[in-house]
């Protein structure tokens, strides 16, 4: 690490209801935070999406998710969250293409980053995701020292927000200088889960070892240079 602090990212999928909350969390903890969205599944007003663990979750409402996403960074989730994979190519394209075009123009800035539907992806689709101008694809396959990617098109990141071993992987990921980690906030179904997330939030600003960035700034020439001052 060259006494260098370890940068921590985040990323939050889905653009649900319960990012309010999570915002709130964030803002007061000056932790910094990528949102991953779906373009083409966001009404003007909030709507029903589905029930997960009996718990209703309901999506955003274009209305609102300016203010509530006001300065977090937005990211590509695909137009509609479909296995991408098994689409003809260029439906697939278009699911890609056009929801990065759409966030961007709805959100007023540039839209960098993509997080494959379901984690799932070939190679066709990463192509594409390439093609369609990101600077980098998140995968949900864990990994020890995420940075740098072999591919930036393939970025997995070090767990899910509710892995039972993320400390021993904060601890490891301090080898490598990055620490990611990623989640949805519907999984935090109670009053119990919130308060234990807020502590991790709060223990990772906390750590003067760590410092809060942005999944695009790693990279950044600048940021990059100096995570991997060897490439």
């Amino acid at each position: 690490m060259n006494n260098r602090p370890m940068v921590v990212v985040q990323c939050w999928d889905d653009g649900v209801a319960t990012d309010v909350r999570l915002v709130d969390i964030l803002r007061r903890h000056g932790a910094k935070a990528t949102f991953n969205l779906n373009a083409g599944l966001h009404d003007r007003h909030r709507q029903f999406g589905w029930i997960y663990e009996g718990t209703e979750v309901s999506r955003l409402g274009w209305d609102e998710m300016k203010e509530v996403y006001q300065g977090f960074t937005i990211a590509n989730h695909s137009l509609t969250h479909p296995r991408l994979e098994l689409m003809e190519r260029a439906v697939a394209r278009r699911e890609i293409a056009e929801g990065r075009d759409r966030l961007q123009q709805f959100f007023g800035q540039a839209v960098p980053g993509f997080a494959y539907p379901f984690g799932s992806y070939n190679e066709e689709i990463v192509q594409l995701v390439r093609e369609s101008g990101h600077v980098y694809a998140r995968t949900t396959n864990n990994v020890s020292h995420p940075f740098p990617p072999e591919d930036a098109m393939l970025f997995h990141p070090c767990c899910h927000f509710l892995a039972p071993d993320l400390w021993s992987r904060y601890k490891m990921a301090k080898q490598c200088g990055v620490f990611y980690f990623w989640g949805h906030s519907y999984e935090l179904i109670s009053d119990v889960m919130w308060n234990a997330f807020e502590e991790v939030i709060g223990r990772i600003s906390a750590d003067p070892d760590s410092c809060w960035g942005e999944v695009a700034d790693l990279f950044d020439g600048e940021m990059y240079t100096m995570l991997v001052p060897d490439k």
